[in-house]
């Protein structure tokens, strides 16, 4: 094993770009890792934990790296395969559009704010996506200019986030962020975003792939989407309080298009719940997503809301709502008509297969299996559990039913989310297949910008060698898989259901449905 590494001084690429080139560097011949970040002592942190920090070579350096330079280092199987590997990630970054755009002389690097403004007067919204200590005061000058904010960036400390969503908050103004995946402004996606038409229904939430399911499932029912605001994970804390769902709920009231409004969270805390449904009281209807929560809970402020459990039923409340159809979401009417199946399937299930092992990359995605599925089969253990004694140890890799949330901090530290690397749930997914106890394998595909561009085309190899090989061992296999997307998407959702259920996969546009099927599975008749 060699490792390789090469520091570029004074330049910058967003976490996307760094990310597209990681993948792609990763798929060639005798590489075993690959981590390209800004060399930010978090991000120097994350390739320590991922065995890629190079010691013996930044010790030769004579100045060591800062967050202003790029550190690319791999991993590989000798020498030759190692330098290969690295002057194809840097011929990639060079000649990536954005440095072009850099190297060209009549193009020359923007490197502020202000010169930004000056070359583009009529903006009105900033996308920042640079290390978490410097964010902050990106945004902050951003706002100061009165421009919205798309905050892209993590590890923004939550006292400055607080203060900065004050200030958007006085001066009428959104910070989407920090660590805000998803938004649709205008029609125009930032981050991770599906292809939806535009339409009536309004978007404000505090999760990425939940934004995308409830884009896409109504987007099957051929309603559109007006505006899609994301706030950042922690928008409802108890330290922020809801501010920018908040502001987000208060634009949308005064926007013609929107004639619904969508509100999606995991369960906030009992007071800022409070505080978000007596802001409701508007003209207009709005569907609260708060998951898992139900309308009893809220009886006392939910006069003006209609309250969801899911997202599959918030779409159909929104559709509904909207002069559309509720049966055009794919809902639980299309798992009657699978019964059969899955009922055959079970039945050839051998006795020692009993849980099944959910691998997700959206994590409010796999909040919400937990949440359906608990109430059918009982606990399930997790990295992101919803009770304490659930919690999976730190040695633990399964522990009967179990669902991962491969996108949490500790599976991305010095390397790319899944829904751009698959090759940390690849690994999961061979090992859960191997364990004789495993009776289901439940995976979640987000479609959409900035993710794989064929995902189905490696999930399908891998799922149909899991198959064979558990075959071989004398069991069969069922895999389902939660594909959020739509036509419209790069990877075209058609195109990657085929392929997915050219080698077995039950395929469910619904990720509840999805988690419902799995159940049908495993479950006790006294569960």
């Amino acid at each position: 094993m060699t490792i390789r590494a090469l520091l570029s001084r004074n330049i910058y690429y967003d976490s996307i770009t760094l990310m597209s080139v990681a993948q792609a560097v990763k798929k060639l011949p005798g590489v075993e890792d690959i981590g390209i970040v800004m060399a930010t002592v978090a991000n120097c942190e994350m390739l320590r934990h991922a065995h890629l920090f190079p010691d013996a070579w930044l010790a030769e350096q004579e100045v060591p790296p800062c967050a202003e330079d790029i550190l690319l280092v791999v991993r590989a199987i000798d020498e030759q395969h190692a330098a290969t590997a690295l002057a194809h990630a840097e011929e990639r970054l060079t000649t990536s559009s954005h440095h072009k755009a850099q190297r060209s002389i009549t193009n020359l690097p923007i490197r502020s704010l202000e010169r930004a403004l000056n070359e583009q007067p009529g903006a009105n919204l900033a996308v920042i996506s640079v290390a978490g200590e410097h964010a902050w005061l990106e945004a902050e000058q951003a706002l100061r200019h009165g421009l919205h904010v798309f905050l892209f960036s993590d590890n923004v400390p939550i006292e400055q986030e607080r203060r900065l969503k004050i200030l958007a908050s006085e001066k009428g103004l959104l910070l989407m962020g920090p660590d805000c995946g998803t938004a649709l402004i205008n029609g125009v996606g930032l981050g991770f975003c599906n292809a939806v038409a535009r339409g009536s229904i309004g978007i404000v939430g505090a999760s990425g792939t939940g934004m995308q399911q409830l884009m896409c499932l109504i987007a099957a029912a051929g309603s559109g989407i007006s505006q899609a605001i994301g706030t950042g994970g922690r928008d409802l804390s108890e330290e922020i309080g809801g501010m920018m769902m908040k502001q987000g709920l208060a634009l949308l009231a005064a926007d013609e298009q929107t004639k619904v409004i969508v509100l999606v969270s995991k369960p906030p805390s009992e007071r800022v719940a409070q505080e978000l449904l007596a802001a409701v009281q508007i003209d207009k209807p709005v569907v609260v997503v708060f998951l898992g929560s139900t309308t009893a809970r809220f009886t006392s402020a939910s006069e003006h809301a209609y309250m969801a459990r899911t997202l599959t039923e918030g779409a159909e409340q929104a559709v509904a709502l909207a002069g559309g159809d509720p049966l055009g979401v794919p809902g639980t009417h299309l798992l009657r008509t699978d019964q059969a199946r899955l009922a055959q399937q079970r039945a050839l299930l051998a006795p020692s297969q009993r849980f099944m092992r959910a691998l997700y990359c959206g994590g409010t995605l796999c909040d919400e299996t937990m949440l359906v599925l608990s109430e059918h089969i009982g606990p399930i253990a997790s990295n992101i559990a919803l009770q304490p004694a659930w919690a999976l140890a730190a040695d633990e890799l399964y522990r009967g039913h179990t669902a991962l949330d491969l996108g949490a901090d500790e599976f991305t530290r010095g390397r790319p989310h899944p829904m751009i690397d698959p090759t940390v749930r690849l690994d999961y997914l061979a090992r859960a297949a191997a364990d004789p106890e495993t009776a289901v394998l439940l995976l979640d595909i987000v479609l959409g910008y900035c993710t794989q561009s064929n995902p189905a085309a490696t999930y399908a190899e891998a799922i149909y060698l899991a198959r064979i090989r558990a075959q071989e061992a004398g069991r069969y296999l069922p895999v389902i898989v939660s594909l959020c997307g739509t036509e419209g998407d790069p990877q075209c959702l058609s195109t990657q259901r085929a392929l997915l259920e050219s080698v077995g996969a039950l395929v469910y546009e619904s990720n509840m449905v999805a988690a419902l099927a799995t159940a049908e599975l495993v479950k006790e008749e006294d569960v």
